[in-house]
């Protein structure tokens, strides 16, 4: 069964070109709302090169940086809905959506086309700090509650969100250290100076590889292969705490159906190629294809909770 599988995803490409490259006659341009380099652009460049032989029109990334990624989608929320202005983006976008006033509605301005990639965050404690599982993390914090300090990439970022979800599901309270990005985080982590972090594997492979912080867990399922062995958080405590950060493909509200569909199956292609697997678990994501109605349900339930959190920690931006 396995084999048979195999072999159709590898004569998939070849199936594609004539019922995808009918519904596109021109080149298409796929905006990350975020500067070069980052985990995004990890995504978007390899994935656009693979749509690009299957659509046969050029497929071209612009990096379209500023306000926490709202200026790039608020210039995709605003293009021609016809398939040729898209959006790639992570889930920092649910987090944005609940605390930035945009010139866009992250729910209403956009139709998902697929889910691109998933990633569970890392649980990350100095190694100095006693607790040495998550339980007991919690016990911990319950019995020094507000002492544990955890950074995170800035206020109303996508690690805010997460950390404050687990405080929330866990019954604790947590004192938040913002940093102007992860890398100080970690630093400072390393350092001693905040016992806990959440963070992505890409932004704390070196330490934790060199075990100069301790891994405790992961926040979700699916940690991609070669990554260090730990268990979930929901395996540990029983929490209802599944957190892992996304990566999606999108398209301003009104793109005609057909063309969405067409970009989800030519999507869905170039995902299951075993390249391009390899490229996104190196920066410790999986391939995760879905319909644009699963992506939906997926925005609609981060956007959901995020909202519950913000109001629960008084995460808010001036």
């Amino acid at each position: 069964m396995l084999r048979r599988h195999a072999l159709a995803l590898l004569g998939a490409p070849a199936l594609l070109p004539s019922r995808v490259s009918a519904q596109f006659s021109r080149p298409i341009r796929i905006v990350v709302p975020f500067p070069p380099g980052g985990s995004n652009d990890v995504v978007a460049r390899p994935l656009a090169d693979r749509l690009q032989a299957r659509i046969g029109q050029p497929v071209v990334i612009e990096n379209r940086a500023g306000a926490g990624g709202s200026i790039g989608a608020g210039q995709v929320a605003q293009a021609p809905a016809d398939g040729t202005t898209l959006m790639i983006t992570s889930s920092s976008f649910a987090a944005s959506a609940v605390v930035q006033r945009t010139p866009y509605d992250a729910q209403t301005s956009f139709d998902p086309v697929s889910v691109l990639a998933r990633a569970p965050f890392f649980i990350l404690t100095n190694p100095n700090f006693p607790p040495r599982d998550v339980g007991a993390l919690i016990e911990y914090a319950k019995a020094n509650p507000g002492k544990v300090d955890f950074g995170s990439s800035g206020p109303g970022g996508i690690n805010h969100f997460i950390s404050e979800l687990f405080a929330l599901r866990a019954g604790i309270r947590l004192n938040h250290v913002p940093y102007r990005g992860m890398p100080p985080a970690v630093t400072d982590l390393v350092a001693g100076h905040i016992q806990m972090l959440i963070t992505t594997m890409a932004s704390a492979s070196a330490p934790v590889r060199e075990n100069r912080v301790r891994l405790l867990a992961y926040t979700a399922p699916g940690a991609p292969p070669g990554s260090p062995p730990a268990p979930t958080v929901r395996e540990v405590t029983g929490l209802d705490y599944d957190a892992a950060i996304w990566w999606g493909l999108f398209a301003p509200r009104g793109t005609p159906r057909e063309v969405v569909r067409a970009l989800n199956e030519a999507t869905r292609a170039a995902l299951a190629e075993p390249e391009l697997a390899r490229i996104y678990e190196a920066e410790g994501a999986r391939p995760a294809p879905s319909s644009p109605e699963e992506f939906a349900a997926t925005l609609a339930a981060d956007i959901a909770r995020f909202r519950e959190v913000a109001q629960a920690a008084n995460i808010r931006l001036d």
